[in-house]
């Protein structure tokens, strides 16, 4: 009889021993993948310019998975001490709330997701395991966690003052990293609009209407219908505007990028992605699309994946980069690596020299290269962050 009740039993512990234990991190390292191809050889010129950039990047998803940022993982793209290694000023972490199974950049149902699954198996509180924006809550309070725990590397970047605060701080060594919260989809808001405010009060200034599906907002690239701004996404469009959060365009469909561009009165983002003139997938922006955002002063992150740049050579994004050169100038090409994202890559954040060495062999200038790493970025995450009633006053 005791054989029958611990035999079972111990089924059971090693079942979930597997699920919570194993199988989160077996999942991100299965996901978040370096295909380990021959990698450009970096010049000591580019070593030495590399050394003084000051480098943003506008999209990183490690704060879905189960680690400390703090610590160097054997798994993913991106912790702080790679980070560092690879002398990133300010990294931005995005908040995954709902994926789709099948997911696709054709055509996705809101009807399934991975996340959940995902938030059981991490342990997270278990009322994330219902409720979107109380997912994003979560990843913002990790980064809150991150930072405590940082030992003064890390620094939060909610403000205007404090990236004017930071960037003097790295005049120092060891440097500090900013660290500022988006969003990848605001099917977080749950269909309410009171919940941007709980998200903005989180930490959270940069976020994307859509992710892989249409949501309450608009139209998704991937999603079925592929519609506009629904009058629900537009009042979120104004209030993120007057609060000083930034918009972002990645994954919203090609309607809604028009009607957004149309109505915006500031700076608008295309966080992470590629540019359909080199490598012509959905996801990716027209040149209509590029002049759009130039023309609200805003910027073009540029990845370094296959779905962005059909390829995962440096030598690609950087084509891609001066292809947005050339069309509406250097002021708005920046870096959207979308590492730890579920996707492969030919590098992670330590070796983003990789990047600067191929921006020079395309023969950008130094001063080319200072702006599309990082400093177009904080120009416009700077601007963006300030609240209208503050530019008002000031005015």
């Amino acid at each position: 009889m005791r054989k029958r009740f611990w035999i079972p039993l111990a089924l059971i512990g090693a079942a979930a021993v597997g699920f919570f234990g194993i199988a989160p991190g077996y999942v991100e390292g299965s996901m978040n993948v370096i295909d380990g191809k021959p990698l450009i050889k970096v010049s000591d010129e580019a070593e030495a310019l590399h050394k003084t950039l000051t480098i943003v990047d506008l999209h990183s998803d490690s704060l879905m998975w189960n680690r400390d940022i703090n610590d160097r993982a054997s798994r993913g793209h991106m912790d702080l001490p790679r980070l560092q290694d690879g002398n990133v000023a300010l990294q931005l972490f995005s908040s995954v709330t709902k994926t789709p199974k099948g997911q696709n950049y054709d055509g996705n149902s809101d009807e399934t997701d991975n996340i959940t699954l995902l938030t059981v198996a991490q342990l997270q509180p278990v009322k994330t395991w219902t409720s979107l924006v109380e997912r994003s809550l979560y990843h913002a309070a990790k980064r809150d966690a991150a930072i405590s725990g940082s030992g003064g590397l890390l620094k939060p970047v909610d403000t205007a003052g404090q990236i004017d605060a930071l960037m003097p701080a790295r005049q120092k060594s060891p440097r500090p990293i900013g660290a500022m919260m988006t969003i990848e989809g605001l099917q977080n808001l749950e269909g309410k609009a009171a919940n941007l405010d709980r998200l903005y009060d989180a930490g959270f200034r940069m976020a994307g209407l859509t992710h892989f599906f249409d949501n309450e907002l608009g139209g998704s690239m991937h999603g079925l219908k592929k519609g506009g701004l629904t009058p629900f996404g537009r009042d979120i469009v104004r209030r993120m505007e007057a609060k000083g959060m930034i918009i972002d365009i990645a994954h919203l469909s090609h309607t809604g990028v028009a009607e957004l561009l149309a109505m915006a009165k500031r700076p608008v983002v295309s966080s992470h992605g590629g540019v359909q003139a080199t490598c012509k997938v959905n996801r990716n922006l027209t040149d209509e699309e590029i002049r759009g955002v130039a023309k609200t002063g805003g910027v073009i992150g540029i990845g370094y994946w296959e779905g962005a740049v059909c390829s995962t050579d440096p030598r690609a994004a950087a084509k891609a980069m001066k292809h947005v050169r050339d069309l509406v100038g250097i002021a708005h090409v920046a870096l959207g690596s979308d590492y730890d994202g579920a996707t492969t890559v030919r590098f992670d954040t330590s070796q983003l020299v990789q990047v600067t060495q191929a921006l020079m062999d395309e023969g950008l200038t130094p001063q080319e290269i200072r702006a599309v790493m990082g400093e177009n970025a904080l120009r416009v995450i700077r601007a963006g962050l300030v609240p209208m009633s503050e530019i008002f006053v000031a005015k």
